[in-house]
């Protein structure tokens, strides 16, 4: 009996990830003398009118600061400082942002969260919490905030049956199958996460919609969840198909100039409303990969919008996403995009907004910001990014994402501002990685990724180092030697997984059908741009896809002065150049080396980055819990495998193509390359 008894303790003890970044693990120190003794717990006043967020407000903070002091529950003394929350209207959407600040009142000590509505509140009581969860005193805080973007979204790319596309954590966390009549309590914890970091909106289901989602049965499955999310600032979004009005409502087409069809979405979106009266709007996909369109019927992609547009009318927005390519298109796969919707600029209805991915290919690990971005003034625009790590290892080891979205957001267009500038006005998108996994994420590093593009969603501006920081302090350690190792593994990940996949400017060289190898020999698919082959255009004279003004000329769609500096191989970031140039292997880098030898030492640095975050996060065991301590050391250990994988069978097809010699001091690839191409994974998740 007393095992079993200490076995259930260690099991209630243990940390699995769950509670993310929102642990509360007690302080220790001069910080937590500064909460329990100065101020053994924290009562909280709050504003009159209450509403449902307000309480969700107070029962946060006292949680929060309980957990932080060590206690189960409040404890109150005549001396215990006092939190305020001073908020206005319980309707509003939290865009005005929050201040918080030590006051004085009534001769008591107090410190004063104010903001202009209920959300506001519920913003600043978990950024009140974070910065103490950081170690930083109570009376020292002091802070005002509003998010740049209005629109921070989560898109989910998740199928009614349960499946995920391209998720790597388990199943969907929304069982449609038992909406609306049961809501799983983890719905609940997941608006929690969200509004901690400012998310405002989701769209729950996969952009390769199903009609059937727009049927009433599924709209009273959808306000379920509405309700559940309401209170945490949450507004619901549906991935709709066009062609719906043919598959639901029996109509002999989809023309979004069919006045039928305008009148069936009508009175779609009047049955949504009824429903769901703050029902955010439509996500759609649409004449790319298959799915169907207005172009279909011969109509644009401003008139397909637009007709959704109408249909909601100021009570929602339709978001249309512009990653479209056609099997048609002989042109350069990363042209397309830009040449369908460029020459629109001006016609898409006020409440359009063009969903436009962070690079014109899709997701890769590396690529330049989409040219689309500064290119349509008119036009609202907002910038998608990838949580899930698609091209990134997906669930293998760690690859911390800030960087690479802080690479996008701050390129200067050319045209009017940096990315970040362009989309400020509307917002920013991230495909979410959150699945069934008790962890949430696969791995408990990917819970920064989350974590990250909320912040980054709430102010572009922060450095990747300092949420790096906030993330790791909150969900593993605040002890200063132990957090600095985390930091800087988490800033070196994403650098450390280009050099082992895709250094100096190469992309989409993985397998076919999983992504979680490479197969740089794949030229035979189908569709053209569906090959390796394709994008690297390698031979015995050298390799890159010549996006120049002898190639397909993809850089006369960036503004003159960025075109003009990638266009020479002498100037353009080395990290970009086998983007746009056919370079020779023998051409000679600034580093001195050519660039065969730069290839070879990239993807060593590749592998030897991935055994520095192995052997820094071994350092780290006497500071992290074991259970996730090992569960970390088991993802390094697979991403270790995984990167000398890519390195020597991309090694060994480099050099079967251009017969030159390995360089001076590059070890052999393990394997011979037919052991490499031979290698098949049809049952691989997330595909």
């Amino acid at each position: 009996m007393v095992a079993a008894a200490l076995l259930a303790a260690g099991q209630a003890c243990a940390e699995d990830g769950y509670a993310l970044w929102l642990r509360h693990a007690p302080l220790e120190g001069e910080a937590l003398a500064d909460l329990r003794e100065a101020a053994p717990i924290v009562p909280v006043i709050v504003g009159r009118p209450g509403s449902p967020t307000l309480a969700i407000a107070e029962a946060e903070l006292r949680r929060g600061l309980a957990g932080l002091q060590g206690y189960d529950r409040p404890r109150l003394t005549r001396d215990s400082t006092e939190i305020v929350l001073s908020c206005g209207e319980e309707k509003g959407d939290g865009a005005a942002g929050f201040g918080i600040a030590p006051e004085m009142i009534e001769g008591r000590q107090a410190v004063v969260i104010a903001a202009e509505d209920h959300v506001g509140c519920l913003y600043g009581s978990f950024a009140l919490l974070r910065a103490l969860g950081e170690g930083k005193p109570l009376s020292e805080i002091r802070l005002t905030e509003a998010p740049t973007m209005p629109l921070r979204m989560l898109d989910h790319w998740d199928n009614p049956d349960g499946t995920v596309e391209r998720g790597y954590a388990g199943r969907s966390i929304i069982d449609w199958w038992h909406l609306p009549e049961k809501l799983d309590p983890r719905l609940v914890d997941y608006a929690r996460a969200n509004a901690s970091i400012g998310i405002n909106a989701i769209a729950v289901n996969n952009v390769n919609a199903k009609a059937f989602m727009l049927e009433p049965r599924y709209i009273a499955k959808l306000a379920r969840l509405a309700d559940a999310w309401r209170p945490y600032g949450i507004r619901v979004f549906l991935s709709a198909r066009f062609s719906a009005p043919m598959e639901l409502g029996g109509l002999p087409t989809a023309d979004p100039l069919d006045p039928a069809v305008k009148a069936w979405w009508k009175a779609k979106a009047d049955e949504i409303y009824a429903s769901i009266p703050d029902f955010g709007g439509f996500l759609v996909k649409a004449n790319s990969e298959g799915q169907p369109g207005p172009q279909d019927y011969g109509r644009s992609h401003a008139e397909g919008a637009n007709m959704l547009a109408a249909a909601l009318g100021e009570r929602g927005t339709v978001i249309w996403r512009a990653f479209v390519y056609r099997a048609e298109d002989s042109t350069d796969r990363t042209m397309q995009a830009y040449a369908e919707f460029q020459p629109l600029d001006g016609q898409f209805a006020g409440n359009v907004i063009l969903q436009i991915k962070n690079g014109p290919l899709d997701f890769q690990p590396r690529e330049p910001f989409h040219p689309l971005f500064g290119a349509m003034p008119r036009t609202r625009v907002m910038l998608e990014a990838q949580i899930t790590r698609e091209y990134l290892g997906q669930a293998s080891g760690i690859a911390y994402l800030a960087p690479l979205w802080k690479e996008v957001l701050d390129a200067d267009t050319g045209r009017g501002g940096t990315v970040a500038q362009i989309v400020a006005p509307t917002g920013m998108a991230g495909v979410a990685n959150v699945g069934s996994d008790r962890n949430w994420t696969g791995t408990h590093f990917d819970q920064a990724n989350w974590y990250a593009f909320g912040r980054l969603a709430w102010n572009p501006a922060l450095p990747s180092e300092d949420i790096a920081r906030e993330w790791a302090a909150q969900t593993f350690t605040r002890n200063p030697q132990p957090l600095g190792t985390i930091t800087a593994m988490m800033l070196a990940s994403r650098g450390t997984v280009v050099d082992y996949t895709g250094p100096m400017g190469l992309a989409h060289l993985m397998g076919t059908g999983h992504h979680y190898g490479p197969a740089p020999w794949v030229c035979d698919l189908e569709r053209p741009d569906w090959n390796p082959c394709y994008y690297h255009r390698a031979d015995n004279g050298g390799v890159g896809f010549d996006r120049t003004a002898t190639g397909s000329n993809a850089l006369a769609q960036y503004a003159p002065a960025v075109a003009a500096q990638w266009s020479d191989p002498a100037t353009i970031d080395p990290r970009f150049l086998l983007w746009f140039h056919h370079m020779p292997w023998t051409h000679r880098l600034p580093s001195g080396r050519t660039l065969w030898e730069e290839l070879a030492t990239r993807y060593d640095a590749g592998v030897a980055g991935v055994d520095r975050m192995a052997a820094d996060w071994a350092s780290l065991a006497p500071a992290i819990d074991p259970e996730r301590h090992a569960a970390v050391a088991g993802d390094l250990s697979i991403q270790r495998k995984e990167a000398r994988w890519w390195r020597d069978a991309s090694l060994a097809y480099w050099q079967s193509v251009n017969g030159l010699p390995l360089p001076p001091d590059t070890a052999p690839p393990a394997e011979p390359l037919d052991a490499y191409r031979q290698r098949k994974f049809p049952e691989a998740p997330g595909q």
